[in-house]
């Protein structure tokens, strides 16, 4: 069954990565219309002209935002406040705000908007519909219209306290950078065994490939790995080596911290 319709128009403030990420993947699920599109951006961007040229209005009067029922923030942090303080007066009184902001409170969105809020932190992947968002809201009404927005380009995984949105944003939001970046790793240390850098690149991206492959079946990691990874194998003894070096886990545990200091500072 195809989920609800998001009430429309929705409205986008910022278009920067994540931004288009978002947009690029409402445009391509069609979970949302661009002609019910609203998007809000201080400077031209790609992504933003292509939804102009399917139907959206973009930085149209602020009458226009009287009809919508959804804004979603996806602004730099620190720019939040000056963002949203001049569109709280000219939105509808049944709106809600989705934040996809990482750092900044519910409670400080909500002060200013005067409207109800979700917390979601999605992944890039969301431009192509295979994203992955935590979700937390303490208001039914704005988590329930929030998935709806991000269900068809995300799996929406929802969060028990606020306070796990900084984690979510470390353990996924960052996620995909920190597991390239060992992929990366992988490929300079089978070039540094002799394979040329060409060869290394293309092997470890398609091992990258068959890896997220498994996982889109729904198994287990520990199943995963398993699978590859025979008794007495190629597979075991890396794996056991990294084990008992312990730098896999410790590398994990220092991304993983500093990513969600990073999100509780700003």
């Amino acid at each position: 069954m195809n989920a609800p319709a998001p009430a429309a128009p929705v409205v986008l403030v910022g278009c920067g990565r994540l931004g288009s990420a978002i947009l690029e993947g409402w445009l391509a699920t069609g979970a949302v219309a661009a002609c019910d599109l609203i998007i809000l951006t201080p400077s031209d961007k790609r992504a933003a002209e292509a939804a102009r040229v399917r139907g959206a209005r973009v930085n149209p009067p602020s009458a226009d935002l009287i009809a919508a029922r959804t804004l979603v923030l996806a602004v730099k942090p620190a720019r939040w406040r000056e963002a949203l303080t001049p569109l709280a007066e000219a939105l509808n009184s049944e709106a809600v705000v989705v934040s996809v902001m990482a750092g900044v409170s519910a409670s400080d969105i909500a002060a200013v908007s005067g409207r109800p809020v979700a917390r979601l932190m999605p992944t890039t992947a969301v431009a192509q519909g295979r994203g992955v968002a935590g979700l937390w809201s303490a208001h039914a009404g704005a988590r329930e219209t929030a998935r709806t927005l991000f269900a068809p380009v995300a799996e929406v995984v929802d969060l028990d306290r606020e306070a796990d949105i900084d984690v979510a944003t470390a353990a996924a939001g960052s996620a995909p950078a920190f597991i390239l970046a060992f992929v990366q790793a992988l490929a300079r240390a089978g070039e540094a065994e002799g394979l040329s850098a060409d060869a290394a690149t293309r092997l470890t991206r398609g091992a990258l490939r068959s890896a997220a492959a498994g996982v889109e079946a729904g198994e287990t990691l520990d199943a995963l790995i398993a699978r590859v990874a025979s008794p007495g194998g190629t597979t075991r003894a890396g794996l056991d080596a990294m084990s008992a070096s312990g730098d896999l886990d410790q590398a994990a545990d220092v991304a993983i911290r500093a990513a969600v200091q990073r999100a509780r500072s700003f």
